[in-house]
């Protein structure tokens, strides 16, 4: 079986489009996702990159290219669940600190689904821990321990790890992919990784 692994925060919504489509590729493909929780501020910051919505506020026509171009996917692959969060760009450190939590624990698979769930199906604020402590107690893991265990000295620091170590593999941004040294960024790119997995 082939691995891809996936740099990915609950932040970007490309990001959850992909998450909802990939399972298909690796279905034909005989692959996996390996989901690597990483923090997108802090690769911003690292890249001296920032969101498209603000790379592009200043380009006629840009950002409302970016936005038709997000309906064609979500039509082309028949995505009904998603909603914008009227909350974006929403802080997602606890979001991403529970990540590693959940991951620590076995349990990153269930804690991806609820965590998307509540970014781009049932859109929240999840950078309020308040709101974040009841939308994952909804979804069925005790929120006051994530909310407690994330912040030991570990969590963070591997949070932080797993963000230097894929932007010095050359992550500026999400989503990205690497199959082996490969880099891929971006949904517009899953044909490429698919062929490549199907070689």
């Amino acid at each position: 079986m082939k691995i891809v692994d996936f740099i990915f925060d609950f932040a970007s919504p490309n990001t959850y489009l992909v998450h909802k489509i990939f399972p298909e590729i690796e279905k034909r493909t005989d692959s996996k996702l390996n989901y690597i929780p990483c923090l997108l501020g802090g690769i911003f910051k690292q890249t001296n990159n920032q969101a498209p919505m603000n790379a592009f506020a200043d380009v006629l026509g840009k950002n409302a290219y970016e936005n038709l171009e997000l309906v064609r996917f979500i039509e082309e692959h028949k995505i009904i669940t998603f909603k914008k969060n009227p909350y974006f760009p929403v802080n997602t450190l606890i979001l991403m600190r529970g990540a590693i939590v959940a991951q620590n624990e076995g349990n990153l698979k269930n804690y991806i689904e609820a965590g998307f769930h509540h970014m781009w199906e049932s859109p929240k604020n999840m950078g309020d821990p308040d709101i974040y402590l009841q939308a994952m107690s909804n979804s069925g893991f005790d929120g006051l321990d994530l909310l407690e265990k994330m912040q030991s000295k570990e969590v963070k620091e591997k949070l932080i790890s797993n963000t230097n170590k894929a932007v010095k593999k050359g992550t500026f941004g999400m989503p990205t992919f690497f199959v082996g040294d490969q880099i891929f960024y971006g949904k517009e790119r899953l044909a490429q990784i698919e062929k490549i997995l199907s070689d």
